[in-house]
């Protein structure tokens, strides 16, 4: 079977070269220079990008964010404790890095919704995920059938209600079947509905 481009570069950013001379490293260099959010000409990952929803027309916006890396950062206590309890360590947010960048990316951009993320890169210090925006007042977007939806008011604040693939993730939405460790909607949340 003739595989695709997309296939290919999909194959290829499974495993990016990480030498200090590749194109991957010499890019995280200079994206710490650059600020939290950058606005970009084109998705990197155009595989990526398109098989989230992306098309090359107006009213699409990418934009670069950049999230810490690690735990929550606590200030330290000034109280005397057991050092154990001193609540400073492994404190780890509910949500993913990914849907952080998304949401900060959503309050950075207020006349634009969120479409989808998708991971772009990593250094020692910072996550890197191009987000994937979408202006629901452009004409071009409102006149095209397949993106028109986003254009409602219904979907006002996707990111912000997890309504995003990585939120929907991060929810439990993508389990099923046995084994699964959560599926839902769970069955206590139906309770009592058809009796």
């Amino acid at each position: 079977m003739v595989r695709s481009m997309y296939s290919f570069l999909a194959e290829h950013w499974k495993s990016p070269d990480t030498t200090f001379t590749s194109s991957y490293k010499q890019r995280l260099i200079q994206w710490r220079k650059e600020g939290s959010f950058v606005r970009v000409d084109k998705p990197l990952r155009i595989d990526r990008a398109r098989a989230l929803g992306y098309k090359a027309k107006q009213g699409y916006v990418i934009v670069r964010a950049r999230v810490r890396r690690g735990g929550l950062r606590k200030p330290d206590i000034r109280g005397g404790r057991k050092p154990s309890k001193r609540g400073i360590a492994k404190i780890t947010p509910a949500k993913s890095t990914q849907r952080i960048a998304e949401e900060r990316t959503a309050r950075r951009y207020p006349n634009l919704e969120v479409l989808n993320s998708y991971w772009v890169g990593e250094d020692g210090k910072y996550h890197y995920y191009e987000v994937i925006l979408v202006d629901p007042h452009h004409p071009v977007i409102k006149n095209d059938p397949k993106i028109n939806w986003i254009s409602s008011n219904k979907h006002k604040g996707r990111a912000f209600r997890g309504l995003t693939s990585a939120g929907k993730k991060g929810r439990g939405l993508r389990n099923k079947g046995k084994g699964a460790e959560k599926v839902r909607p769970s069955i206590r949340a139906h309770e009592g509905k058809g009796k």
